[in-house]
């Protein structure tokens, strides 16, 4: 019996280990698993895309609160003011806004997509709680009160902002701020339209201005996947247009279609165009000086009386579109509601009022796609199904409009739920698309931005040359002629020198004039005439496009195309009238093969040295070498236009070896990056530095 028992006894003991054992190997499993960067990202995504969920539900249904008391009342004369008492309220919405646009100056100018572009474009630029606050209160009380804008851009904003804030908390990388603020803006998309491919997509397209990343996409996917579960939950899973099945007729005639993508496409041009005209007008000085509150009352006033004679063009604009759709509406009224749409969207938006236009731009294409069918089918003899025609013409308005092909497919097919008319529907917005970018080069976005003065730089070229700044290639043996100086004399030093531009000066040493060959050449066949009379002054062409040292590279070349030129004089950013030197065409090009060859060479020793990780010194060149070195503490938090080490140190930033994460110490990943010009040195980088052996040696002090 003692031995039966011990045995019992020591088999419950080794069950026992086995089985603290297996807790404490699972314990740590988990913990790995948890402390990972993957992992962490993960958790951070969904968690982003809750917050903003969650944060577009209420936006949502504060917009819908508004919409209920004031417009769903109408029948019965709004309580007991009366139906006429809708012309009202807009304007008291817009004014409303006025005031808060008095109050708040600064932050109402930060409105709408444009603003999470510049925050992304800033490499973790930072978006204001109080912004994001403020761009939640004010559209809602611009759509709540009826004005006929949409709701996407502010909840853009609002998601952008949200996931910006968040990741600000949370102290992460710039390029892991710049991912969660593109995700948290498709993450609201998705959750205001029930569209969560659409939203993935819109971050990439607009947010991210195309820039595709494996890591981005990661986290786009489950921010929108996270808010539009959400979305779906509170505000329900039907689809918000309501329609028979679609019926798009014979494949022959998809060429109708592709007509009305390019009609699409013109009308979303000339849309812009008014939009921009509208934008310099309010701009005009009379304009200016009259009162912000009136301007905007006015406007309001204007929506109100449009909407009391016609109310689907209050607010948001669904019921209108359902309304189309389901053709309850005449052909006429559906072109005065196109027209109203056209031409009050910008209105509103232009004087100060809130809101986007995507949902307007939908709006319009619905118009346009019922007025176009109807035409066929009255002068052409056709039958075709109406409800066909306005879902096209609907994505082809929303990608002429905001120039983005793939979301406007993918919102529409998501919006619809219906895929029997994804043949016609691609086929328009492409051609809608191509038309605007063919006209206009820019998206509305990219437009406003530069508007602002803001450039964007979507290519290669256009990233290696913001690195590099005018003072790094300017030349400095320039010829400078005093304005009185005779022809005789000028014609003399030109064919002189191997220079073929000269400026000319004053007595103050400011620039006046240039004069080239081309200035020369039209005064040689009356030169013994005049040879006596004119001085530099009179000959020199008066119109100088000047640059300063800090101006970067890919603005003077932008400069270079505009203006057709291939020299530019330099001044001081502190001094205009202290002439440095010149920059010239060929010397801005040769700067880029430079770069080019330079991030070749950086992305060849990437590789390398994430191989043999134990490396920290590679000689490349018999006088040259690689090295890698941590940055001084005074380095830190400067960028490296600011730390400017090829003019201080003769050596140059090649790459960055970064730690990627920051949650655990034991398991760290690196990776490699050729940074730009406005990137900042962090504490946990390593600087890849490549230069002659002589600067690299003085510098091995750090």
């Amino acid at each position: 019996m003692e031995k039966n028992f011990s045995i019992e006894s020591n088999s419950d003991n080794l069950s026992a280990k086995v089985f603290i054992h297996s807790k404490n190997l699972f314990a740590k499993l988990i913990n790995k698993i948890l402390k990972t960067e993957y992992t962490i990202f993960t958790l951070l995504a969904i968690i982003t895309g809750a917050v903003v969920g969650f944060a577009t539900v209420l936006f949502h249904d504060a917009i819908d609160f508004f919409n209920e008391i004031f417009f769903e009342q109408t029948a019965s004369g709004l309580f007991f003011l009366g139906a006429a008492a809708v012309i009202a309220l807009p304007s008291i919405g817009m004014l409303i806004q006025s005031l808060m646009i008095k109050f708040a100056p600064d932050i109402s100018k930060q409105r709408g997509v444009a603003e999470v572009i510049k925050a992304v474009a800033k490499k973790g630029g930072r978006i204001p709680l109080r912004s994001t606050i403020f761009h939640f209160i004010a559209p809602v009380l611009s759509i709540g009160s009826g004005n006929t804008v949409g709701p996407e851009a502010p909840a853009a904003q609002l998601g952008g902002g949200l996931a910006n804030k968040f990741a600000h908390l949370f102290n992460l990388s710039d390029s892991r701020k710049r991912v969660f603020t593109a995700a948290g803006s498709g993450a609201a998309i998705a959750a205001i339209f029930n569209t969560p491919l659409g939203g993935i997509f819109f971050a990439l397209e607009i947010i991210l201005l195309n820039e595709f990343q494996a890591t981005t996409f990661s986290a786009l996917i489950l921010a929108t996947v996270t808010s539009s579960a959400i979305s779906r939950i509170f505000l329900g899973n039907k689809s918000i247009f309501i329609f028979s099945s679609p019926q798009v007729g014979a494949y022959y005639n998809l060429y109708l279609y592709l007509i009305l993508g390019l009609i699409a496409g013109i009308i979303s041009i000339l849309f812009i165009r008014y939009s921009y005209s509208l934008d310099s007008i309010f701009k005009k000085r009379f304009l200016q000086k009259l009162p912000q509150w009136l301007k905007m009352t006015f406007v309001g006033f204007l929506m109100g009386l449009c909407g009391y004679f016609y109310k689907d063009i209050f607010g948001i604009g669904y019921n209108g579109i359902n309304h189309i759709l389901a053709s309850l509406i005449t052909w006429k009224v559906v072109a005065i509601l196109f027209v109203l749409k056209f031409f009050l969207v910008p209105l509103i938006l232009n004087s100060g009022g809130f809101g986007g236009i995507f949902a307007p731009s939908l709006f319009m294409g619905a118009c346009i796609g019922f007025l176009y069918a109807t035409g066929l089918n009255y002068f052409f003899g056709f039958q075709f199904d109406t409800t066909a025609f306005v879902l096209v013409s609907m994505g082809a308005m929303l990608g002429g409009i905001n120039s983005i092909p793939i979301s406007s497919i993918l919102i529409i097919f998501e919006m619809t739920k219906d895929y029997s008319f994804i043949l016609p529907l691609m086929l328009a917005v492409v051609a809608s698309t191509m038309i605007v970018q063919i006209v206009l080069k820019k998206s509305i976005h990219e437009q406003h931005l530069e508007h602002q003065g803001y450039r964007i730089a979507q290519r290669k070229e256009a990233n290696l040359l913001q690195s590099v700044f005018v003072e790094n290639v300017l030349i400095k043996d320039i010829v400078l002629i005093p304005e009185e100086t005779p022809l005789p004399k000028v014609i003399s030093a030109l064919m002189e020198s191997s220079h073929s531009t000269f400026y000319t000066i004053d007595v103050k040493g400011k620039i006046l004039g240039t004069i080239t060959e081309s200035e020369i050449r039209p005064i040689i066949t009356e030169y013994e005439h005049i040879r006596e009379v004119l001085v530099a002054n009179d000959i020199a062409s008066k119109n100088v496009t000047t640059v300063k040292e800090n101006d970067d590279l890919d603005y003077v070349m932008k400069l270079f195309e505009k203006k057709d030129a291939d020299e530019f004089p330099v001044i001081s950013s502190h001094d205009s009238e202290k002439i440095l030197g010149a920059i010239r065409r060929q010397d801005v090009i040769a700067a880029y093969n430079k770069e080019s060859l330079k991030q070749n060479i950086a992305e060849g020793f990437a590789r390398e040295l994430k191989n043999v990780e134990q490396v920290k010194s590679i000689k490349v060149l018999d006088g040259f070498s690689i090295v890698e070195k941590n940055p001084k503490r005074e380095f830190i938090g400067k960028t490296i236009a600011e730390l400017n080490f090829r003019n201080k140190y003769g050596i140059q930033i090649l790459m960055i070896k970064k730690t990627i994460s920051a949650y655990s110490e034991k398991e760290e990943e690196t990776d490699y990056v050729v940074p730009t010009a406005s990137y900042s040195i962090t504490e946990h980088d390593k600087l890849i530095l490549f230069g002659e052996e002589e600067n690299i040696n003085e510098i091995s002090n750090w």
